[in-house]
Order: structure tokens, then sequence, then C-alpha cells
């Protein structure tokens, strides 16, 4: 969330900021609020005040009907601020984060720069597969029995496919730990609260969150939540900072809206494994931090030796909590392209400075001396399991249909598995 006074203040920085970000809450509607809450809490406040004072007198007849009234006004006033302070809340929630100076401008969410790439795209002498046609061919993921179990969308993984998810969550872990980040395994749920107070949104029908009938309960899409969530309510010492968290989760998504979008095999899924890093920091470190963040994403995917560009989110295509984001996109052979050929860029990795906006959502503050206000948060992608995988088959493919291992990966398969085969 924004600081409401920073939005009183700059109401037209704001609205201009909520257009580039495609964002459609009405700042003039929700200032409007703002004003006949605090002019009602005020007069609340008055009417308090009157009743106190009475109430350490003895009142005369015509005072105890005074006050009668008084308790009923009050009374009134607050039944009618419950229903605006929760339209209000709901309104604050929606205004996304200011943006980052150096982030392009634009409303088409594709509109994002290049700011760097890691080898050529992958070229082969041979008709290149995709990672579905692959994965049949080497029986290394089932679908129909997925779906049979668990609907469209789900998926087993099998044979050196299911350990080479393992393999890669032991790699990335070994790759972010070495940089001082504290590893840990997350619950798979969270509270309500904890996703509206990161800038998730749990409800209506374009969520991708799964909520729990009869519970306040979510499955989380990513560990961010939980990790996020990890600290909250609580002040942190400014000699504890930064903390440096990597976690591992199971990530669970509904997709919904995602109809017109690449999402063949396993490529946009409901479930899937991830590995994300977490940091809590001084505001004046969060841009350090967040290029840290992007340089152990690099640091993976160069070492698994997948070509990658790095590109920088415009305005239109940034998360609502964030202040800038960087993704790392895989060149993935077996994907179609916009001119009709197979072979494109797909998202992998995705890191982003949050600035104080999720902290505020869930009061986590720093204390530094005297001094106690709201810390900086940033998050990003060490492993998406199901995209890495896909990335592998589809780069590491060869002629006849095997998949050779990534050597950085090697020292983590069982049985010194170094090539995929037909069974």
């Amino acid at each position: 969330m924004l600081d409401i006074k920073f939005i009183r203040e700059n109401a037209e920085l704001v609205k201009n900021n909520c257009k580039n970000r495609l964002s459609s809450v009405n700042i003039d509607e929700f200032l409007s609020l703002d004003g006949e809450i605090r002019k009602m809490e005020t007069a609340l406040d008055v009417l308090r005040a009157r009743r106190n004072s009475v109430s350490k007198t003895k009142p005369s007849p015509e005072q105890i009907d005074e006050m009668k009234a008084v308790g009923a006004e009050i009374k009134v006033i607050e039944e009618n601020l419950v229903p605006m302070k929760t339209e209000f809340r709901e309104m604050w929630m929606a205004i996304p984060n200011m943006t980052h100076p150096d982030v392009a401008v634009s409303l088409n969410e594709d509109d994002n720069p290049v700011l760097d790439t890691f080898l050529e795209p992958t070229v082969f002498d041979f008709e290149a597969q995709d990672h579905v046609q692959l994965a049949e061919i080497n029986d290394l993921i089932d679908f129909e029995r997925a779906t049979k179990v668990s609907g469209a969308k789900f998926y087993y993984l099998k044979n050196e496919l299911a350990l080479m998810e393992f393999a890669l969550i032991q790699y990335a872990l070994e790759t972010v730990v070495k940089r001082g980040f504290i590893p840990f395994s997350t619950p798979d749920l969270a509270k309500r609260e904890v996703l509206e107070g990161l800038g998730f949104n749990p409800r209506g029908e374009s969520t991708q969150i799964y909520n729990i009938e009869n519970s306040d309960l979510c499955l989380v899409g990513t560990a961010e939540i939980t990790m996020g969530g990890y600290h909250m309510d609580e002040v942190l010492d400014e000699k504890d900072l930064p903390k440096k968290y990597v976690a591992v989760s199971h990530c669970f998504r509904t997709e919904a809206g995602a109809y017109s979008k690449f999402s063949k095999g396993i490529f946009r899924v409901h479930q899937f494994t991830k590995i994300e890093m977490f940091q809590y920091v001084m505001p004046e470190k969060s841009e350090e931090a967040h290029l840290e963040m992007l340089a152990v994403e690099r640091e993976i995917f160069e070492g698994l030796k997948i070509p990658f560009r790095v590109i920088d989110h415009c305005t239109a295509d940034l998360g609502s909590p964030s202040i800038r984001t960087y993704d790392l996109e895989a060149w993935m052979p077996g994907k179609p392209n916009k001119d009709g050929g197979m072979g494109d860029w797909a998202e992998i990795t995705s890191t982003s400075n949050c600035t104080d906006y999720q902290a505020r959502g869930l009061n986590i503050k720093y204390k530094s001396g005297d001094t106690k206000d709201y810390l900086h948060m940033l998050n990003g992608t060490a492993i998406a399991v199901s995209r890495a995988l896909i990335a592998i088959l589809e780069n590491y493919q060869q002629s006849d249909g095997s998949v050779k291992i990534p050597e950085a990966l090697k020292k983590f398969m069982p049985l010194s598995i170094e090539e995929i085969r037909k069974k």
C-alpha cells in the first residue's frame, strides 16, 4: 500500500502513475471518501470527548437525555463508517506502487526493453521438437492420467524429469545459499490477510488464487507470500538487516484469464515447484539488493547454459506492488513465434523491488536508534521448475530425440545419468 499522506499530497502524480500502470482506481473518488471518513472520525472524537467529560461529573437529568442522544449519534456514525472503511481499504489496496524513474512508460504490456542477452538462440541442424513431443518420446510426463486424477493443466513428471526437478532444486539452493541466503521450506497455505497485505488479489473472477472453502486460507501462488508474511507485524533492528531468504514451495495458480496466452504442456499449469528468493532491507539498500537477485538469477541460468535475455518491465506490465521488475526470458525452440515459425523467448524468472509497499500492508518496520519506519521488501525467482525443465529439454535435445543433461546438474542427478533416452 502507498503512504496515504503521500497520496493526499501528490494526487496528480499518483493519478498519472495509475494511468501508466493501467490501474482503473479513481483517485478523486478515493480522496473524497478519505475526506468523508476523516470528517466523520473528527465528529466522533468530539462526541466521545463530550460524553467522557459529562461522565466525570454527576449529570443532571438534561445532561442524561443529552448523553442518550449523543450515544445514539455515535452509534449511527460508527455503523456508517464500517462499510465506508471497507470500501476505502479496497480502493487503497488497488492503488499501485509508484514507478522507478528509469522504467519505460508504455501502455503496451509487451513493450519491455531488452537490457542484455546471454548466448545466441539455439540453432539445430535438424527439425527441433517441443517439450511435449520430447516428453512423449522419452516417457517423461503423463498428462492424460493427471487429467483423470486432478483435471486439466496438471501433470505427472516421470523418470529422468522427476529426478531433474530435485536436481534443479539442489542446484538452485546451492547457488543461492553460498551468497548468504537462509534456506526455507514453506507452508503451501497462507491467510487471506497476508495475501492482501502483499498486494495479491484473493477474490473475484480474475483472481489467480485458490481459496480454501470455509476458511480464511489460500493456496500460495509463490513463496513470496509465505516469506513476505514471515515478519508480519514485527519491528526488525537495523543491525539485523538485510534478511536474505530462499524458499522452496509448491505454487498453485488458477490461471484465470490466461486463455489467450501460450500454455502448451507444462508452460502454464495449476501447480509447480518454485525456489524463491526474498529480502528485507533498509530503504537505501533496496536497489542494490534488487541487482543482487538479478545477478543470482543470471548465474543460475548461465550455469545451465540456457540462452536468455534480460528485460525491464514497462509501466503497463508491472505488477501492482513493484516499483521495478526484471525478467529473464529463455530461448525456447519449441515455442511458436508471432511470425508463425518455431522458437521464441519466454519468461523463466522475475525479480521485483516492492520498496515499502508490502511492508506497509503487513506492518513490517525497521528500528534505527529512536527511528521506526517501513523497510523495503524484494522478491526474485531462483528456479521455476516447470519452465526450467522446458528450457532444458528444448535446448539440449538431440537429433534422435534424446536430451543431454546440463553439466551443472550432473552431480545432482542420481545413478550418474548424463542423458535422457527413449526407454
